[in-house]
């Protein structure tokens, strides 16, 4: 009788995100690289009431779950984290990163060859656009768009194998003014990935070819993952890593249809461009359980505005989401090629005063693959002297821009981030209006079936919880109008829910303490945040199951074994 070959050792992987410090000049990087989404980009002017949060480097936790492989993901690793991790040994290394961390990419890669000569070293991530990045980078593949085909293929397994979307928390380390935001979190929904609006600026729609690759094609498909993931973790909240989620109608209204049939209703943090929005309809919104939305305003008027908001009346259709109780962030695009010194005040003044919960500021910035990077390009506009760590749309313009000279460009952006603040007060004070205003509107209907009934019942609870923090606005309050309109909404807040019970008072005082402890801290030690590492191992067979990462205990205990290892 015939024996059966033995078994193939499976690869063992490791994929890492780019090494801390972030945020800090050095070497690596650049202060402005923040490793906060909103902090860098968002509520950056807003103080101690800016929003804190990090965001996992998500593409690996997928490209791990999705292999047949023995694989470690390292998420905020210290350079020293990173170099012992490599003394483990591993047979393939894979780094991701953007282009602002090109330099810590390519000293990971160094690292790499030196204490793993026999590794195969990998790049992706967005900063794989960068052109010739295999002459500038030591390394043995660079993969550009969707990763998980590229590295089935690699390890001669089935590219086209069931998707596993893994169990992830959107968000760590969630504080606004210092405080905490009580609960588990949004977990994380990757329905697909790309964008085929192909606005000549989007890194996200170029890296993918202008197209759309649906991990999760059906709403069926999307229930069914949220329900799995929402039992694991113990949450029905999701943020979802769509750059257009609701460009597929067909797709959300079947999700939707699937929710009301099961009667369990999900709630949903997404981004959608207007048109799509307005396509899908607003009261569906409400209805789907969408409590955020992140929107592309880019400009006041036609120049230097896309397809996607034509016909669009942007301070209407924020007005309205609002009204429905849900937050909008809008993202506006600076240093325009039509701009000048003139004129761009106009665009900020456009994007203040459409009134939305958060305002993102961007310098338009050609980043690689995009249209707008082969235009500059083939004008000869491209800033090649300036280095890839200043290539991050807070402080300087990759391009030529006449208008903009020298530090020009980033006073501008200072001042569009100081000014919304100023005029609309922080993003959390918006916040409650927005969920004040969304239950109102759902308790004067006349008659409400069981999904608005549960929509009302969430706006009534987040309105109560984020309430707590309106005396604390108004003590820390940018000017004595948004005083006014804390306390004032303090009082509007407590006429429709009534009298804050004596636990919600508790919360309060104790919410004013915190803030105080984090003035102080900023004061003392600045704002700099630097992520805890998180060490996922992942194996055969759990894929699906919650990559949690290990706690700093647990990954003590990790560094203690492998020394006492040799």
């Amino acid at each position: 009788m015939a024996t059966a070959a033995p078994a193939l050792p499976r690869k063992r992987i490791l994929l890492s995100g780019v090494f801390g410090p972030f945020g800090v000049d050095d070497e690596y990087g650049r202060k402005e690289n923040i490793m906060e989404l909103f902090h860098n980009q968002v509520t950056k002017a807003q103080g101690a009431a800016s929003w804190r949060y990090h965001h996992r480097s998500f593409g690996l936790y997928f490209l791990a779950a999705n292999v047949d492989a023995d694989v470690t993901v390292l998420d905020f690793p210290s350079r020293r984290r990173f170099a012992r991790e490599l003394e483990k040994g591993y047979d393939v290394v894979g780094i991701s990163f953007i282009a602002p961390n090109f330099v810590k990419a390519r000293e990971m890669a160094r690292l790499a060859r030196e204490i793993s000569p026999e590794a195969t070293i990998v790049l992706g991530g967005h900063g794989a656009a960068i052109e010739g990045l295999e002459e500038q980078i030591d390394c043995d593949h660079v993969v550009r768009g969707e990763g998980i085909r590229w590295l089935r293929e690699f390890l001669g397994q089935d590219p086209g194998a069931p998707f596993v979307h893994p169990v992830l928390p959107s968000i760590e380390r969630r504080s606004i003014l210092g405080v905490p935001v009580p609960g588990v979190g949004a977990s994380l929904l990757v329905p697909g990935l790309g964008c085929v609006n192909g606005c000549r600026f989007c890194s996200t729609s170029h890296f993918f070819d202008r197209k759309y690759t649906a991990f999760l094609p059906a709403g069926r498909d999307l229930f069914e993952t949220a329900c799995r993931i929402a039992d694991l973790r113990g949450t029905d909240e999701f943020f979802v890593m769509d750059e257009n989620f609701l460009k597929d109608t067909v797709r959300a209204r079947e999700l939707l249809a699937e929710m009301e049939r099961h009667g369990r209703y999900f709630r949903f943090q997404l981004f959608s461009s207007a048109e799509a929005i307005t396509a899908f309809g607003l009261d569906n919104l409400v209805r789907l359980g969408v409590e955020f939305v992140w929107i592309g305003v880019e400009a006041g008027g036609q120049q230097g505005n896309y397809a996607k908001n034509e016909g669009i009346d942007a301070r209407a259709l924020v007005r309205e989401l609002r009204s429905r109780g849900i937050v909008v962030l809008a993202s506006g695009i600076l240093c325009q090629e039509h701009h000048t010194p003139d004129n761009m005040q106009q665009d900020v003044d456009f994007l203040v005063g459409i009134e939305p919960d958060l305002v993102q500021f961007m310098l338009l910035t050609p980043m690689p693959t995009t249209g707008l990077y082969r235009e500059h390009q083939a004008k000869g506009l491209l800033r090649t002297e300036l280095p890839y760590e200043e290539w991050h749309g807070q402080k300087h313009l990759a391009f030529q821009h006449p208008a903009f000279p020298g530090d020009s460009a980033e006073r501008w952006l200072q001042a569009a981030f100081r000014k919304d603040y100023e005029v609309n007060g922080s993003s959390m004070l918006r916040v409650v209006e927005t969920a004040l205003r969304g239950y109102r509107r759902l308790a004067d209907l006349p008659r409400r079936d069981a999904c608005l009934e549960q929509r009302m019942r969430e706006l009534r609870e987040q309105t109560r919880e984020w309430a707590a923090l309106l005396p604390t606005i108004a003590s820390n309050a940018v000017n004595p109008a948004e005083r006014r309109r804390a306390l004032g909404l303090d009082r509007q807040v407590a006429a429709a829910l009534g009298t804050p019970s004596v636990r919600e008072r508790a919360r309060r005082v104790g919410a004013r303490t915190l803030a105080a402890w984090w003035r102080l801290r900023l004061r003392l030690f600045g704002d700099g945040l630097q992520p805890s590492t998180i060490v996922t191992r992942v194996r055969p067979g759990l894929a699906g199951i919650a990559s949690v990462g290990m706690s700093a205990a647990e990954e003590t205990a990790e560094e203690l074994r492998f020394a006492a290892a040799g």
